[in-house]
């Protein structure tokens, strides 16, 4: 099980092994870069997802595995 945590909550899970690190790595900033980075943070990220500004972290089978930064823009 991949989940994405925010203030210690779960706010994105799967047993998928690529949706949940994909979705990680577009909020982090990996895979969408500059001007698009900013809109999928804005309207997808914060309206659509229910992210906050701050501190991500993405858990395997309740491990965490990396952490990241949601910027407020």
């Amino acid at each position: 099980m991949y989940e994405i945590r925010q203030n210690g909550q779960c706010v994105l899970q799967s047993k998928d092994e690529h949706s949940i690190p994909m979705f990680f790595n577009n909020l982090t900033g990996i895979n969408i870069k500059g001007s698009d980075y900013k809109m999928y943070i804005r309207h997808v990220a914060r309206e659509q997802m229910g992210f906050i500004p701050g501190q991500i972290s993405l858990f395997k089978d309740g491990v965490e595995i990396r952490t990241g930064t949601i910027p407020d823009y």
